[in-house]
């Protein structure tokens, strides 16, 4: 009993130890994913269309009296749990190097706050993964999220409108990453689905919807349900 007691010791901080040996190494491991930086002189698409486009029409549909009203992204979270990314260290680095060549930014190991012993699960062992993208990179994402990472979903009909959170932002999920066409499936460790939240300085909801529909996003409305 002590013997396999401490067997699965070694294994659950197998993640915990690899990550930090990473760390203090600094050296890139064989495979891994390197990420290109853009041109200082670079501007997204998306951000010439909400300069150009977007910032006009908000002003005129709310009446704001100063351009600094206007609402705008702030930032997109990517976040995947899985909880048993803490005994499988292939399974962590398989979804950090996918989250990178989604995202183009390395991401960072999310851990647990507290210890749940009926899932034997201890404070600090590793439970999913994050990253925030903002500016250049954020633009990127979401320029390639709705014109053609969302389109790949199977029988897709449209995102619901009913997901934002009260104040101006929008969560939803994704059930399988393999619908990014920078994964390849036959290097997939496990089938997961992650979490995208887009937040905004909107103050409301109304203005939040406003602005995501300017950009293109695809929502599905509630008359269109009802319908």
């Amino acid at each position: 009993m002590a013997k396999e007691t401490k067997e699965k010791q070694e294994q659950s901080g197998a993640v915990k130890a690899k990550v930090k040996q990473d760390k203090v190494s600094g050296k890139k491991k064989k495979g891994a994913v390197e990420i290109q930086p853009l041109p200082a002189d670079y501007v997204p698409r998306l951000r010439k269309l909400y300069k150009e486009r977007i910032v006009p029409a908000l002003r005129k549909t709310f009446n704001y009296r100063n351009v600094n009203l206007v609402p705008r992204l702030d930032k997109i979270v990517l976040n995947v749990g899985l909880g048993t990314m803490h005994q499988d260290a292939k399974l962590a680095e398989s979804v950090a190097d996918e989250l990178t060549l989604i995202s183009g930014q390395k991401p960072v190991f999310t851990r647990a706050k507290r210890s749940i012993s009926n899932f034997k699960l201890r404070q600090g062992m590793v439970v999913g993964c994050r990253v925030t993208l903002r500016r250049v990179m954020m633009f990127e994402f979401f320029d390639r999220l709705i014109s053609v990472v969302i389109p790949r979903v199977r029988d897709f009909r449209g995102l619901s409108d009913r997901s934002f959170d009260g104040r101006g932002n929008y969560t939803f999920g994704v059930k399988e990453q393999i619908i990014f066409p920078e994964i390849d499936y036959d290097k997939v460790v496990k089938i997961h689905g992650m979490d995208i939240t887009i937040t905004t300085t909107a103050t409301n909801d109304e203005e939040a919807l406003e602005l995501l529909k300017g950009f293109g996003f695809p929502f599905r409305f509630r008359s269109q349900e009802a319908a």
